[in-house]
């Protein structure tokens, strides 16, 4: 109980750490949002002499009050689930956010789960086939396609399928004409409008899930348990399965669930790509506007499912392997 009490105190220090650290540098910036509604009103042709009184109006915190006063408020109105009102975007941050972290969760965990199922399955082959040409040709894929950035297969997949060949849209999450429900016409258009996201995420991910589960079972194959297996003339297929890939894919248990958390980290750059408005469009567009609820809400939201993960993976690891437990006195990963 004091371990877990101990996990508990570490993520909700950290998380009041990122809040800190995140409210102060925001408002280290360049500019603010005072000078982009400014830039904005002029742009629109509002006299200065009425500026203002627009300002005034629209910003809803006081510039002048010191630093430690708007995160003494910041942080009372955050426990209360009020995230404040957006200054750039319409509406409430939390209303904002609410609405678009499921299609950022969708994109996480499909891009995780495909990553992850093809990773282990060519992994598990080439663990059987180590030395052929598949295991030597997927080997040097893997690794060149690790060291590309997502985003930069995101740009070339985008330019290709979507501006020059026209076969997926440039943005949005689904076709507005259609109603909301679980019917084929509306779930077709969200994965139709997700298809290049998730692509670009899963075709630079499964090398090294791939890799990862190509070592873990090279080394389980070598352990005695596997002779005396072979030796009782159990079927390939059950020692493959269920002796080789369940303890193969054990170690990879925790990095499985980091990277659905890493991965909502990510999206700022992905969902911005694609126009596909998630929390890390809304974040970037925040940010471009220095709208600081935007920035402060999807910065918390993010960074709360990073922690949520690394705990989750941390209090179950013991749970799905026992050799791991060690009665609370050490980490799980």
């Amino acid at each position: 109980m004091q371990w877990l009490a101990k996990r508990i105190g570490q993520a909700l220090f950290t998380l009041w750490a990122v809040i800190t650290l995140s409210f102060v540098l925001i408002r280290y910036l360049p500019g603010g949002p005072i000078d982009y509604l400014v830039v904005k009103l002029k742009e629109q042709g509002i006299p200065e002499s009425q500026i203002g009184n627009y300002v005034n109006n629209y910003i809803s915190f006081d510039p002048d009050q010191p630093l430690w006063m708007q995160y003494l408020d910041y942080v009372a109105s955050v426990l209360q689930g009020d995230f404040g009102e957006a200054y750039y975007l319409d509406g409430q941050v939390l209303d904002i956010l609410a609405q678009a972290l499921p299609w950022t969760v969708f994109l996480a965990a499909i891009g995780t789960f495909l990553t992850t199922v093809i990773g282990i399955a060519v992994g598990g082959f080439m663990a059987y086939t180590e030395g052929s040409k598949f295991d030597t040709g997927v080997t040097l894929f893997s690794t060149i396609a690790g060291g590309i950035p997502y985003y930069v297969l995101a740009i070339g997949l985008l330019y290709v399928f979507a501006y020059r060949l026209q076969y997926f849209p440039t943005g949005g999450q689904v076709n507005p004409d259609l109603v909301p429900g679980f019917k084929w016409p509306y779930i077709k258009s969200v994965l139709y409008h997700a298809t290049l996201p998730i692509l670009s995420t899963t075709l630079v991910g499964w090398g090294g899930t791939a890799l990862s589960m190509r070592g873990n079972s090279i080394s389980i194959l070598g352990e005695d348990y596997i002779r005396v297996a072979r030796l009782r003339g159990l079927p390939r297929r059950r020692i493959a399965l269920r002796y080789v890939a369940r303890n193969a894919m054990l170690p990879m248990y925790t990095g499985i669930l980091l990277a659905i958390a890493f991965m909502l980290g990510g999206s700022v750059i992905l969902e911005e790509i694609f126009a596909y408005p998630g929390v890390g469009y809304y974040l970037f567009q925040g940010t471009v506007a220095r709208d600081y609820p935007v920035m402060m809400g999807g910065l918390v939201m993010i960074s709360t499912a990073v922690i949520v993960g690394v705990l989750i993976a941390d209090l179950t690891y013991s749970k799905i392997d026992p050799r791991a437990a060690g009665e609370g006195e050490r980490e799980a990963y």
